[in-house]
């Protein structure tokens, strides 16, 4: 009979190895196929179109515009920024009576404001929120009980959370998306950046849910 060779032993170093290598594989093959499907398909549009819901520029008496954190140098973020450009607009069809700011980035907010033509006796503002619910039990304290139609105007991927957020504290909010991630979308470029702020924000979706805040 044909003598057989001796199998070679596995050493256990070799069999962690090659499982790590088969691991760093499929990790590799997940981070390139997210990138492509990033940068070259409209998923990202597609994901904040979901949390924007309708692009509607609804009329009203209280403009609530929820300030985004201030950028890296300290001063007006550019959502922030976009928001601002968005309610000075929305000021300026003559419909609006007063504009709540809400935010510890607002106050760049309310001097862009000033600055267009909005009358600071028609502006409200606080910066003692971090939070979306902050936010919101900050402008309830206020607004306090003040009538009128009340519109919320935040960036497209926070108007979802947020209106839940206010509404779940007994404020009846219109929501007013602004094109944010939307338009940064459109280039390329930027696309990578606006899926980190889906997935954060989705995160925080969750964990507000979790906690019964919306």
């Amino acid at each position: 009979m044909p003598v057989r060779p001796p199998s070679r032993k596995v050493r256990p170093h070799e069999t962690s190895l090659t499982r790590l290598r088969r691991g760093l594989t499929g990790l590799f093959a997940v981070i390139g196929l997210t990138t492509v499907l990033v940068i070259f398909t409209p998923i990202v549009s597609w994901w904040a179109r979901a949390y924007s819901g309708p692009m509607d520029q609804p009329r009203g008496d209280i403009l609530i515009l929820l300030s985004a954190a201030n950028d890296d140098n300290g001063g007006i973020s550019f959502s922030s920024y976009w928001r601002a450009r968005f309610a000075l607009v929305a000021w300026q069809t003559g419909s609006f009576k007063k504009i709540v700011i809400s935010g510890g980035g607002g106050p760049g907010i309310l001097n862009f404001l000033a600055s267009n033509g909005v009358p600071r006796q028609a502006m409200l503002a606080e910066w003692r929120s971090s939070s979306t619910r902050e936010n919101a039990l900050e402008t309830s304290r206020l607004l306090n009980g003040m009538p009128g139609r009340k519109i919320l105007l935040t960036s497209d991927f926070h108007i979802f959370r947020a209106t839940r957020v206010f509404r779940k504290l007994g404020m009846d909010v219109t929501p007013m998306p602004i094109p944010d991630v939307l338009q940064s979308a459109e280039n390329r470029t930027g696309r990578f950046s606006d899926f980190e702020i889906m997935t954060e924000e989705s995160v925080k979706i969750v964990y507000y849910q979790l906690r019964g805040w919306m």
